[in-house]
């Protein structure tokens, strides 16, 4: 195996797509709650938009750690099935990730600190814990995502205004989390996991999914109501929910589809904020 190849595996079990993503939406939080911490670089923003995607990427890696045998029936091309790293090089990995997490947190305000402490032990106990659990483990993973936004606000200010941000998030990946359980019902089943799909049926599940997305689009006009958002936010919010109800229908039909569509709504709805903050902001 070249050393190539061995970077490329290490760079894999992190999930890129997902560490950025998740580091974009810490800083999404820090923006809503105070747009100068960020476009100022403040010393506390930096470190948690670093905490953020180290942890995310640590996270990816013991998950894969732990998940070796199911990724060899449900995700052959991975980092440890393929042999491009070892079961042990991705645990140390993982740790060194950790660690560099747990250093940038340090550094932030005492709630951002127990957000992040909350999260690092759910990211270490998600697989052994929780990921069996019909419903429990895409709660966890749910909230993660969404804890994000409240981590980026607690960082530099107040959280409440991410408090919406965080519903939406969180419910649109507990749906497309029980949308991918769908998917991976053979190999899940073949493990003897508990997951929702197995526990009560795919279509119950997605149902599910579908009456959660539900009421959080319900909760998504607040921070226009309160005053908090202006008309730029909810005229760019409302196409994000219908996306996001679309697509937790669509994925009756097409769960691969559906999951795309909600994290794409998802990052909609963020810019929404962001949009709103904006605006508001230069008024």
């Amino acid at each position: 195996m070249s050393l190539g190849e061995r970077f490329r595996g290490l760079l894999d079990l992190t999930r890129p797509g997902n560490t950025i993503a998740a580091a974009l939406l810490t800083a999404t939080g820090v923006f809503v709650a105070a747009p100068d911490a960020l476009l100022g670089g403040q010393r506390e923003a930096v470190a948690a938009v670093a905490a953020t995607a180290c942890a995310t990427a640590a996270g990816n890696a013991v998950n894969d750690y732990f998940d070796r045998e199911i990724d060899r029936i449900n995700r052959p091309d991975r980092a440890i099935p393929r042999g491009a790293v070892s079961p042990r090089g991705a645990l140390a990995f993982s740790l060194l990730l950790f660690l560099a997490a747990v250093v940038a947190a340090a550094a932030l305000p005492v709630v951002a600190i127990a957000i992040a402490v909350t999260n690092l032990l759910a990211l270490v106990a998600y697989t052994k814990l929780f990921k069996g659990l019909p419903g429990v483990g895409n709660a966890v993973v749910a909230y993660l995502t969404g804890s994000t936004f409240l981590f980026g606000a607690a960082s530099v200010g107040w959280v409440s205004d991410a408090v919406v941000l965080f519903l939406l998030a969180a419910v649109a990946t507990f749906t497309r989390e029980v949308v991918k359980d769908v998917e991976d019902i053979d190999g899940d089943r073949k493990q003897g996991l508990r997951t929702l799909p197995i526990v009560v049926g795919e279509r119950r599940a997605l149902w599910v999914g579908v009456a959660a997305m539900a009421l959080a689009i319900l909760a998504s006009p607040v921070p226009y109501v309160y005053g908090t958002l202006g008309l730029v936010y909810i005229v760019l919010v409302v196409p994000a929910d219908a996306l996001m109800l679309g697509a937790a229908l669509q994925s009756f039909r097409d769960p691969s589809v559906g999951q795309r569509r909600l994290k794409l709504g998802m990052f909609l709805a963020a810019g929404a904020f962001i949009a709103g903050r904006a605006t508001g902001a230069l008024l």
